[in-house]
């Protein structure tokens, strides 16, 4: 079942013309990964998906991008309503200032939920579910910056997964991370899959063939190729997609 579904999908920056014709569907609970050299469009498309480039000035979108069927770009969607339900994880980590437990209880409160007991159940909740629990929970009164990078990105994670989305987005979740704590966060995506829908940008081909069910190979705005993971990478369509993943160029 698609829980994604764009169709002919044109992005502009003004008058540069970022995204071209791009039609995809993102099948629930898989891992869909980007890739694609920099500047390509991969993660304009990503944060389309919950509008977060509404915030650009002179930003035009035409074509259709649908989550559970809906226009999410309809005049009548609530923009906040849609952010609960689609999820974002950023390339550095970016814990508030505030204790371990009041990052993830911030997302509950700020949409009016008061019960302690509830707020208490979900915060461990989430932090079992970014595999942070065993490390905080004595120190959930500290601040979440005396936590390490890695920790603070699971935390970020947690938080994100606190208001129970139906889609996390990752743009680069572990491009400012060492090796251990990327792979920590690799097998966080694996595991997370069977409850959410995860679209992750990444840099990093390994990455993506390691850890997604179906990829995208963006150029200059466009989507060259978008298949299963494993034919994209052992045997794709398309020259440009070989050329890339090859080594030749980007």
């Amino acid at each position: 079942m698609n829980i994604v579904e764009t169709k002919d999908v044109n992005f502009y920056y003004g008058d540069f013309h970022a995204l071209k014709g791009v039609s995809l569907d993102v099948v629930k609970n898989s891992v869909t990964a980007f890739i694609g050299p920099s500047g390509c469009g991969k993660s304009t498309f990503l944060r389309l998906l919950n509008r977060m480039n509404d915030l650009i000035p002179d930003m035009k979108l035409t074509g259709k991008c649908l989550i559970n069927g809906k226009d999410i770009y309809d005049k009548r969607v609530d923009v906040d309503e849609l952010r609960k339900k689609v999820g974002m994880v950023f390339q550095k980590p970016n814990p508030f200032p505030k204790t371990i437990f009041e990052n993830i209880a911030y997302g509950l409160r700020v949409n009016g939920i008061k019960d302690k007991e509830f707020i208490r159940n979900r915060v461990e909740e989430s932090l079992k579910g970014a595999a942070l629990w065993e490390e905080v929970k004595d120190k959930l009164s500290r601040s979440a910056y005396d936590l390490s990078g890695g920790q603070q990105q699971r935390l970020c994670i947690a938080r994100a997964l606190a208001v129970k989305p139906d889609i996390l987005l990752m743009d680069e979740p572990a491009s400012a991370l060492d090796p251990i704590s990327t792979s920590k966060i690799e097998e966080l995506i694996f595991t997370l899959k069977a409850e959410y829908t995860i679209v992750i940008v990444t840099h990093n081909m390994q990455q993506a063939a390691r850890v997604s069910d179906s990829t995208g190979f963006f150029m200059l705005g466009e989507l060259i190729e978008f298949s299963e993971t494993r034919k994209m990478f052992l045997n794709p369509s398309k020259e440009q997609t070989q050329n890339y993943i090859t080594g030749r160029f980007g």
